[in-house]
Protein backbone atom coordinates (compact mmCIF):
# COMPACT_ATOMS: atom_id res chain seq x y z
CA UNK A 1 0.00 0.00 0.00
CA UNK A 2 2.58 2.50 0.62
CA UNK A 3 4.84 1.73 -2.27
CA UNK A 4 1.41 2.52 -4.24
CA UNK A 5 1.56 5.47 -2.78
CA UNK A 6 5.22 6.56 -3.23
CA UNK A 7 4.87 5.15 -6.92
CA UNK A 8 1.99 7.12 -7.43
CA UNK A 9 4.04 10.49 -6.34
CA UNK A 10 3.30 11.07 -3.38
CA UNK A 11 5.90 11.92 -0.73
CA UNK A 12 6.22 9.80 2.06
CA UNK A 13 7.57 9.23 5.19
CA UNK A 14 7.58 5.46 6.75
CA UNK A 15 8.15 4.90 10.25
CA UNK A 16 7.51 0.97 11.46
CA UNK A 17 8.15 -0.07 15.24
CA UNK A 18 10.27 -2.93 13.85
CA UNK A 19 12.55 -0.03 11.60
CA UNK A 20 13.70 -2.69 9.04
CA UNK A 21 10.71 -3.64 8.14
CA UNK A 22 10.07 -0.16 6.53
CA UNK A 23 13.65 -0.50 4.84
CA UNK A 24 12.70 -1.52 1.71
CA UNK A 25 10.15 1.44 0.89
CA UNK A 26 13.76 3.69 0.72
CA UNK A 27 14.47 1.92 -3.02
CA UNK A 28 11.13 3.53 -4.43
CA UNK A 29 11.86 6.54 -2.63
CA UNK A 30 10.76 7.06 0.62
CA UNK A 31 12.21 8.13 3.30
CA UNK A 32 12.25 5.79 6.42
CA UNK A 33 11.91 7.70 9.64
CA UNK A 34 14.07 6.91 12.85
CA UNK A 35 10.99 8.37 15.36
CA UNK A 36 7.24 8.08 15.23
CA UNK A 37 7.54 11.97 16.19
CA UNK A 38 9.73 12.50 13.05
CA UNK A 39 7.12 11.02 10.51
CA UNK A 40 3.94 12.60 11.63
CA UNK A 41 5.41 16.06 12.81
CA UNK A 42 4.92 17.64 9.33
CA UNK A 43 2.11 15.45 7.70
CA UNK A 44 -1.03 16.70 6.26
CA UNK A 45 -2.04 13.29 6.19
CA UNK A 46 -1.04 10.25 8.38
CA UNK A 47 -2.04 6.48 7.45
CA UNK A 48 -1.67 3.71 10.16
CA UNK A 49 -2.01 0.38 9.20
CA UNK A 50 -1.64 -1.58 12.64
CA UNK A 51 -2.10 -4.88 14.57
CA UNK A 52 -5.05 -4.38 16.57
CA UNK A 53 -7.27 -1.67 18.09
CA UNK A 54 -5.15 -1.32 21.48
CA UNK A 55 -1.74 -0.88 19.17
CA UNK A 56 -3.37 1.66 17.08
CA UNK A 57 -4.53 3.56 20.35
CA UNK A 58 -1.07 3.19 21.70
CA UNK A 59 0.34 4.40 18.68
CA UNK A 60 -2.03 7.36 18.07
CA UNK A 61 -1.58 8.66 21.46
CA UNK A 62 2.16 8.70 21.29
CA UNK A 63 1.81 10.82 18.12
CA UNK A 64 -0.96 12.95 19.26
CA UNK A 65 1.20 15.73 20.83
CA UNK A 66 3.25 17.08 17.63
CA UNK A 67 -0.16 16.80 15.02
CA UNK A 68 -0.84 19.93 13.45
CA UNK A 69 -4.39 21.14 13.10
CA UNK A 70 -5.80 20.27 10.45
CA UNK A 71 -4.08 16.92 9.88
CA UNK A 72 -6.27 13.96 8.69
CA UNK A 73 -5.41 10.56 10.46
CA UNK A 74 -6.77 7.67 8.52
CA UNK A 75 -6.42 4.15 10.65
CA UNK A 76 -6.35 1.39 8.09
CA UNK A 77 -5.80 -1.40 10.71
CA UNK A 78 -8.93 -3.41 11.66
CA UNK A 79 -9.85 -2.58 14.95
CA UNK A 80 -13.71 -2.83 16.84
CA UNK A 81 -15.91 -0.07 15.70
CA UNK A 82 -15.39 1.26 19.67
CA UNK A 83 -11.67 1.96 19.35
CA UNK A 84 -12.48 3.78 16.28
CA UNK A 85 -14.65 6.13 17.95
CA UNK A 86 -12.58 6.39 20.80
CA UNK A 87 -9.18 7.20 18.62
CA UNK A 88 -11.92 10.19 16.89
CA UNK A 89 -12.37 11.30 20.51
CA UNK A 90 -8.64 11.22 21.51
CA UNK A 91 -8.15 13.54 18.27
CA UNK A 92 -10.94 15.93 18.31
CA UNK A 93 -9.14 18.55 20.71
CA UNK A 94 -6.17 18.63 18.60
CA UNK A 95 -8.67 19.60 15.79
CA UNK A 96 -7.09 16.62 13.97
CA UNK A 97 -9.74 15.19 11.45
CA UNK A 98 -10.02 11.01 11.71
CA UNK A 99 -11.48 8.32 9.26
CA UNK A 100 -11.63 4.36 9.99
CA UNK A 101 -10.55 2.63 7.00
CA UNK A 102 -9.95 -1.20 7.03
CA UNK A 103 -9.99 -2.80 3.67
CA UNK A 104 -10.47 -6.12 1.88
CA UNK A 105 -8.26 -8.03 -0.42
CA UNK A 106 -5.06 -9.44 0.72
CA UNK A 107 -1.55 -8.63 -0.04
CA UNK A 108 -2.75 -9.51 -3.77
CA UNK A 109 -5.02 -6.71 -3.71
CA UNK A 110 -2.55 -4.28 -1.82
CA UNK A 111 0.14 -4.86 -4.32
CA UNK A 112 -2.25 -4.42 -7.25
CA UNK A 113 -4.09 -1.45 -6.20
CA UNK A 114 -7.62 -3.14 -6.05
CA UNK A 115 -8.07 -3.39 -2.09
CA UNK A 116 -12.08 -3.00 -1.06
CA UNK A 117 -11.58 0.05 1.13
CA UNK A 118 -14.31 0.23 4.17
CA UNK A 119 -14.62 3.92 5.01
CA UNK A 120 -16.37 5.90 7.99
CA UNK A 121 -16.15 9.02 8.76
CA UNK A 122 -17.35 12.27 7.49
CA UNK A 123 -18.11 13.64 3.53
CA UNK A 124 -16.03 15.96 3.76
CA UNK A 125 -13.09 13.97 5.55
CA UNK A 126 -13.94 11.08 3.02
CA UNK A 127 -13.53 13.32 -0.46
CA UNK A 128 -10.51 14.87 0.99
CA UNK A 129 -8.71 11.24 1.65
CA UNK A 130 -10.24 9.70 -1.90
CA UNK A 131 -7.58 10.37 -4.41
CA UNK A 132 -5.23 8.76 -1.59
CA UNK A 133 -7.94 5.80 -1.10
CA UNK A 134 -8.13 5.50 -5.08
CA UNK A 135 -4.27 4.74 -5.48
CA UNK A 136 -4.92 1.99 -3.71
CA UNK A 137 -7.92 0.63 -4.22
CA UNK A 138 -12.15 1.26 -4.26
CA UNK A 139 -13.30 3.45 -1.91
CA UNK A 140 -16.57 3.48 -0.44
CA UNK A 141 -18.11 5.85 2.49
CA UNK A 142 -20.54 3.65 4.50
CA UNK A 143 -21.72 5.72 7.55
CA UNK A 144 -20.01 8.15 10.36
CA UNK A 145 -16.80 6.65 12.63
CA UNK A 146 -16.80 3.30 13.31
CA UNK A 147 -18.81 2.20 10.70
CA UNK A 148 -15.64 1.45 8.22
CA UNK A 149 -14.94 -1.50 10.77
CA UNK A 150 -18.63 -2.42 10.67
CA UNK A 151 -18.44 -2.98 7.36
CA UNK A 152 -15.20 -4.81 7.59
CA UNK A 153 -16.40 -7.20 10.18
CA UNK A 154 -19.62 -7.77 7.88
CA UNK A 155 -16.51 -8.83 5.19
CA UNK A 156 -14.80 -11.08 7.77
CA UNK A 157 -18.30 -12.72 9.04
CA UNK A 158 -18.56 -13.21 5.28
CA UNK A 159 -15.82 -15.10 4.56
CA UNK A 160 -14.90 -16.91 7.77
CA UNK A 161 -18.53 -18.48 7.43
CA UNK A 162 -18.23 -19.28 3.82
CA UNK A 163 -14.28 -20.87 4.83
CA UNK A 164 -16.07 -22.96 7.12
CA UNK A 165 -18.86 -24.21 5.22
CA UNK A 166 -16.23 -24.85 2.37
CA UNK A 167 -14.19 -27.03 4.68
CA UNK A 168 -17.62 -28.88 5.97
CA UNK A 169 -18.86 -29.86 2.06
CA UNK A 170 -14.94 -31.14 1.28
CA UNK A 171 -15.03 -33.13 4.05
CA UNK A 172 -18.88 -34.31 3.34
CA UNK A 173 -17.56 -35.14 0.04
CA UNK A 174 -14.92 -37.30 1.31
CA UNK A 175 -16.58 -39.04 4.02
CA UNK A 176 -19.72 -39.52 1.74
CA UNK A 177 -17.28 -41.45 -1.01
CA UNK A 178 -17.39 -38.78 -3.59
CA UNK A 179 -13.94 -37.32 -4.94
CA UNK A 180 -13.89 -33.64 -3.29
CA UNK A 181 -12.24 -32.53 -6.01
CA UNK A 182 -14.57 -33.27 -8.49
CA UNK A 183 -17.02 -32.54 -6.71
CA UNK A 184 -15.72 -29.00 -6.30
CA UNK A 185 -15.46 -28.81 -10.48
CA UNK A 186 -19.07 -30.03 -10.36
CA UNK A 187 -20.37 -27.11 -7.95
CA UNK A 188 -18.38 -24.34 -9.39
CA UNK A 189 -20.08 -22.08 -11.79
CA UNK A 190 -23.14 -22.53 -10.10
CA UNK A 191 -24.59 -20.78 -7.14
CA UNK A 192 -22.17 -22.16 -4.95
CA UNK A 193 -19.17 -20.64 -6.62
CA UNK A 194 -17.32 -17.54 -5.20
CA UNK A 195 -14.03 -17.01 -4.91
CA UNK A 196 -13.23 -18.62 -1.40
CA UNK A 197 -14.92 -21.81 -2.88
CA UNK A 198 -12.12 -21.07 -5.66
CA UNK A 199 -9.15 -20.18 -3.59
CA UNK A 200 -9.34 -21.96 -0.35
CA UNK A 201 -11.36 -24.94 -1.93
CA UNK A 202 -7.93 -25.54 -3.23
CA UNK A 203 -5.45 -24.93 -1.00
CA UNK A 204 -7.76 -27.48 0.95
CA UNK A 205 -7.66 -29.89 -1.25
CA UNK A 206 -3.52 -29.34 -1.76
CA UNK A 207 -3.70 -29.10 2.37
CA UNK A 208 -1.93 -26.25 1.65
CA UNK A 209 -2.05 -24.25 4.94
CA UNK A 210 1.21 -21.56 4.82
CA UNK A 211 0.32 -18.51 6.04
CA UNK A 212 -2.19 -16.04 3.65
CA UNK A 213 -5.10 -14.97 6.10
CA UNK A 214 -3.65 -16.04 9.15
CA UNK A 215 -6.19 -18.36 11.55
CA UNK A 216 -5.33 -15.26 14.41
CA UNK A 217 -6.14 -12.26 11.79
CA UNK A 218 -9.83 -14.31 11.94
CA UNK A 219 -10.04 -15.16 15.21
CA UNK A 220 -9.67 -11.55 16.35
CA UNK A 221 -12.00 -10.05 13.65
CA UNK A 222 -14.63 -12.73 14.93
CA UNK A 223 -14.34 -12.03 18.14
CA UNK A 224 -14.21 -8.25 17.71
CA UNK A 225 -18.04 -9.60 15.37
CA UNK A 226 -19.37 -10.74 18.65
CA UNK A 227 -18.40 -7.88 20.51
CA UNK A 228 -20.36 -5.89 17.84
CA UNK A 229 -23.40 -7.96 17.76
CA UNK A 230 -23.18 -7.61 21.59
CA UNK A 231 -23.06 -3.81 21.43
CA UNK A 232 -25.82 -4.06 18.66
CA UNK A 233 -28.23 -6.61 20.97
CA UNK A 234 -27.71 -8.72 18.09
CA UNK A 235 -27.41 -12.71 18.74
CA UNK A 236 -25.40 -14.16 15.62
CA UNK A 237 -25.54 -17.57 16.57
CA UNK A 238 -23.72 -19.57 13.15
CA UNK A 239 -20.93 -16.90 13.36
CA UNK A 240 -20.51 -17.73 16.76
CA UNK A 241 -20.32 -20.99 15.86
CA UNK A 242 -17.40 -19.64 13.26
CA UNK A 243 -15.78 -17.55 16.18
CA UNK A 244 -15.05 -20.92 18.15
CA UNK A 245 -13.86 -23.04 15.37
CA UNK A 246 -10.77 -20.22 14.72
CA UNK A 247 -10.49 -19.52 18.31
CA UNK A 248 -9.69 -23.19 18.89
CA UNK A 249 -7.16 -23.76 16.61
CA UNK A 250 -4.99 -20.48 17.91
CA UNK A 251 -3.24 -22.81 20.23
CA UNK A 252 -1.48 -25.19 17.46
CA UNK A 253 -2.24 -22.83 13.64
CA UNK A 254 -2.28 -19.70 14.54
CA UNK A 255 0.35 -18.62 11.98
CA UNK A 256 -1.77 -20.85 9.42
CA UNK A 257 -3.82 -20.04 6.57
CA UNK A 258 -7.63 -19.64 7.18
CA UNK A 259 -8.22 -22.70 5.14
CA UNK A 260 -6.33 -24.57 8.26
CA UNK A 261 -10.07 -24.77 9.36
CA UNK A 262 -10.44 -27.90 7.46
CA UNK A 263 -8.10 -29.11 10.57
CA UNK A 264 -10.58 -28.34 13.54
CA UNK A 265 -13.05 -30.12 11.23
CA UNK A 266 -11.13 -33.13 10.38
CA UNK A 267 -10.28 -33.52 14.44
CA UNK A 268 -13.92 -33.15 15.07
CA UNK A 269 -14.89 -36.21 13.03
CA UNK A 270 -11.90 -38.80 14.10
CA UNK A 271 -10.77 -40.73 11.33
CA UNK A 272 -11.87 -38.27 7.94
CA UNK A 273 -9.54 -36.84 6.60
CA UNK A 274 -9.68 -34.67 3.22
CA UNK A 275 -7.47 -36.38 0.88
CA UNK A 276 -3.64 -38.26 1.54
CA UNK A 277 -1.09 -35.07 0.52
CA UNK A 278 0.76 -34.25 3.59
CA UNK A 279 -0.14 -31.22 5.16
CA UNK A 280 1.78 -27.85 4.08
CA UNK A 281 2.90 -25.14 7.14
Amino acid sequence: MAGRLVKAGYPLVAWNRTREKALPLEPLGAEVASTLDEAVKSADMVITMLEAGPVVESVVQSMSPVLREGTLLIDMSSTKQSEAREIRQMLEPRRVAFLDAPVSGGVVGAEAGTLAIMVGGTEKDFQRARPVFEVMGRPTLVGPTGSGQIAKLCNQLIVGGTVAIVAEAMLLAQAGGADPEAMRRAIRGGFAESRILELHGQRMLDRNFKPGGQIKSQAKDHANIMAAAQDAHLQLPLTALVSDLFSGLLTDHAEADQAAALLALEKLNEGIRLGTRPDQF
